[in-house]
């Protein structure tokens, strides 16, 4: 069959779960028997959000090949579980780079280099990527019709309409429908404007999904399928649903599958929800509850945590308990706060992150942690601090400190990788991606991955300095687990406690709702095993 494309876009406001909907439409249609592939254009210039703040996207989810990607990534991976590459987060940034670097070696042969054809063509190049590999791509195109950086992007999915068979190609729009409490009604008007926007790109959707608190009244439906020219068993509401992994569901009992399938002549209409299902089910019948404290730097937007939260939620699913996160800015944390901050949690997870800000509150959350025997994970700088913290504290080293927040320390636990002290770029320059690592026998570690080679991902630039590896050993802090080689290290853990590890990769990226990583479901339930 030929390759099928799926473009989704968004209007009226931002923020309304394009990202949700197309992971979701991607289960949907795996579990026709489909190969699906995912795939997000971001409108902004930056070539990835590799270099940006947190407070600015959210997280920067990694892939395994190690492309620092958009967050939603990281929700199509959990949503489909299938890996992703770099050909799957796409933004302006990277397509005028290509268009530029192409100008400068002469490809265009001396054409005026223009939006159309140059990178309207770039563009459709990273869309046709994938055909042979996949039988439906997902497109989807972050901002919101009429942002004036995404008009590009808006042309090149129109085109790719026009070079495609009609039976190839859809359009799927996601909406509000506004609810006006003191009349009682949903308002369609909003809609109704960004679908005429739509259309004056060229661009006729085939399905709108339509954000709302409440159900759609079939009057609504009716004069949206009416001024948006769609039919009214295409206006689908996408309502809040109970759970994040509910909405699949949700979508498929509304139609949105079978519509898609009708659209694109797709013979495979009938789904095998029942493994998606029997999740559903069972966070639904989740008894007990654990809390856990999620000890950061970035907590103004908790989407800057968003992939370590999920998996902390896949470790309660696979334990029966829910878990109640609470996110702890690290900056309030000092040495007369902490025990008041985290008496309460039965576990502490310290996450990544870059900069020395709140450091010394990281620092005294994983004292606390080792001290009371709280169940701990450390996750690439959350491993690196705890390295400090037991250096300091238990191997008498006073001024252990990491290179990344020290230069005068004369106890640099955590130092630069060596091919790192000549880079000065800082976009897409760290250790990426997945990296192997050998396990240790009879260590927690082994216990909790029960195999003795695995494969993570990783993005940080400084590691573990083994200057200092036997000293530390000898206190009670081993090296459980490093690369093939034994060159870095990549997970510690402290054998005095029950249940205290870190890691310098990001097992977060490669959780699942319904297959969590290892780290995160032991961690969960050593922290539920603690509190009964």
């Amino acid at each position: 069959m030929n390759t099928k494309y799926i473009f989704i876009t968004g209007g009226v406001v931002s923020g309304l779960g394009k990202g949700i909907t197309a992971s979701s439409l991607g289960r949907l249609l795996k579990n026709r028997g489909y190969k699906v592939i995912n795939q997000k254009f971001d409108p902004y210039i930056n070539v990835d959000p590799g270099t940006m703040s947190p407070y600015e996207h959210g997280e920067v989810f990694v892939t395994e090949d190690g492309a620092e990607t958009d967050l939603d990534l990281g929700h199509y991976e959990r949503f489909t579980d299938e890996n992703l590459n770099v050909n799957c987060s796409i933004t302006s940034g990277k397509i005028y780079q290509s268009v530029l670097n192409k100008e400068r070696r002469g490809d265009y042969l001396g054409k005026t280099v223009q939006v159309i054809p140059h990178v309207t063509n770039e563009i459709k190049e990273n869309i046709y990527s994938f055909e042979g590999q996949a039988d439906i791509v997902i497109t989807e195109l972050g901002g919101t019709i009429g942002d004036i950086e995404s008009l590009a992007l808006v042309e090149a999915i129109r085109q790719v309409g026009l070079e495609e068979d009609p039976d190839d190609v859809m359009y799927i729009h996601v909406t509000l429908l506004p609810y006006i409490s003191g009349s009682n009604e949903l308002k369609s008007k909003p809609t109704q404007h960004s679908v005429k926007e739509l259309q004056s790109f060229g661009i006729k959707p085939d399905i709108l999904v339509c954000r709302t608190e409440t159900e759609i009244p079939s009057e609504i439906r009716n004069k949206l399928a009416l001024f948006c020219n769609v039919r009214p068993e295409n206006v689908i509401p996408n309502l809040t649903a109970e759970n994040l992994y509910a909405v699949p569901l949700m979508l498929e009992k509304y139609g949105l599958a079978k519509a898609v399938c009708k659209k694109l002549k797709l013979e495979k209409e009938e789904p095998k929800n029942e493994e998606w299902e029997k999740l559903i089910e069972t966070i639904r019948n989740l008894k007990g509850e654990v809390n856990i404290a999620l000890v950061g730097k970035y907590m103004q937007l908790q989407d800057s945590y968003l992939s370590v939260a999920e998996s902390l939620r896949h470790g309660g699913f696979a334990n029966g308990v829910k878990v109640n996160i609470g996110f702890i800015d690290s900056e309030t944390i000092n040495e007369n706060t902490v025990k008041d901050i985290l008496k309460d949690y039965d576990g502490i997870l310290v996450p990544g992150g870059f900069g020395n800000r709140g450091i010394e509150g990281k620092i005294e959350a994983i004292k606390y942690a080792r001290e009371n025997k709280v169940p701990f994970l450390g996750i690439c700088l959350g491993m690196q601090m705890a390295v400090v913290e037991f250096a300091r504290n238990v191997a008498g080293i006073l001024d252990a400190d990491s290179a990344e927040f020290s230069n005068t320390t004369q106890n640099p636990i955590i130092h630069i990788m060596e091919n790192q002290k000549t880079i000065t770029k800082k976009g897409g320059t760290m250790r990426l991606g997945a990296y192997p690592c050998k396990i240790k026998k009879d260590t927690l570690a082994y216990k909790i991955y029960g195999e003795e080679n695995i494969s993570e991902r990783h993005r940080h630039r400084f590691e573990y300095n083994n200057d200092y590896k036997e000293i530390l050993e000898q206190a009670g802090l081993i090296c459980s687990g490093t690369s093939p080689d034994g060159n870095l290290v990549e997970i510690v853990e402290n054998i005095n406690h029950p249940f205290f590890i870190a890691g310098q990769f990001h097992p977060e990226f490669k959780s699942r709702p319904d297959r969590p990583a290892p780290l995160f479901k032991e961690f969960v339930k050593a922290t539920k095993e603690r509190k009964n």
